[in-house]
């Protein structure tokens, strides 16, 4: 049987060393939630949030068959539990590379500026707000903005985000995927027709800004090298790469 873990300092030990700050939000208990096959005393542990599932421990074919519905990125914590997964989704599973990026960017401030005075004339650079939240959702391609967020309440006290129209129409952006105590997970995307505009970049430099304004880190995790080399813009460094699952895949837009 699954659990959802409601004390999750019970399973702090099996996910040590992971950095990963989607993890980190199931585990401050910000938005995500942990599930367990013994709340008792947990030796296998699942993190999902915002369509990821992180597996550590004790590799658990009961935890692993009981996926969340949907489609997932599965990310295993070992050779064990990779094992797992291909062995319960043979056919709905594709083995993946994504990249990590460290966590301990300095960010320079003034080559941030410079980059969002790069927003080309007939564009408007806005934050994410009540009206602009209902519009991300309107299009696949801007929902990814907000729609990790259990609620549009929830994504306006504690995400942070900032997109760019034109003629009144989100075509680019830059948002918190996720959401942890010290800071977010950024989400970026353009619309097909205008992308190599360096809007992207215009916005991911305005909310790395308002980040460092509020104190928070502006994380980076990158699912292609093309990630990576925007990433290395503003300062962001490459880590490792990594394994993941995409289970149950349906095509995406990013």
């Amino acid at each position: 049987m699954i659990y959802e873990l409601e004390d999750t300092s019970k399973v702090l030990e099996l996910f040590a060393g992971w950095e990963e700050t989607l993890i980190y939000s199931c585990l401050q208990k910000v938005m995500g939630k942990i599930y367990v096959t013994d709340p008792d005393n947990p030796k296998s542990a699942l993190a999902f949030v915002g369509g990821f599932a992180f597996y550590a421990g004790v590799p658990d074919r009961e935890l692993m068959i009981n996926k969340p519905e949907g489609f997932v990125i599965m990310v295993p914590q070992n050779d064990e539990w990779a094992a797992l997964i291909e062995e319960c989704f043979p056919d709905s599973s594709k083995r993946v590379t994504r990249y990590a990026i460290k966590k301990d960017t300095r960010f320079d401030r003034d080559a941030l500026e410079q980059f969002v005075k790069q927003l080309p004339e007939g564009y408007e650079l806005k934050e994410i707000d009540s009206e602009l939240y209902d519009k991300c959702l309107e299009d696949p391609v801007t929902e990814d903005f907000v729609s990790s967020f259990e609620s549009k309440e929830s994504y306006l006290k504690i995400g942070r985000g900032m997109v760019i129209l034109k003629d009144g129409k989100i075509v680019a952006g830059a948002s918190s995927y996720t959401r942890y105590n010290e800071g977010i997970e950024i989400e970026v995307d353009t619309a097909m027709e205008e992308r190599r505009k360096h809007l992207a970049t215009v916005a991911c430099a305005a909310l790395i800004l308002r980040c460092l304004d509020d104190g928070l880190y502006p994380s980076w995790d990158a699912q292609n090298m093309n990630s990576v080399g925007l990433s290395q813009k503003f300062g962001y460094e490459f880590d490792h790469e990594y394994v993941a699952y995409e289970v149950d895949r349906t095509e995406r837009t990013h």
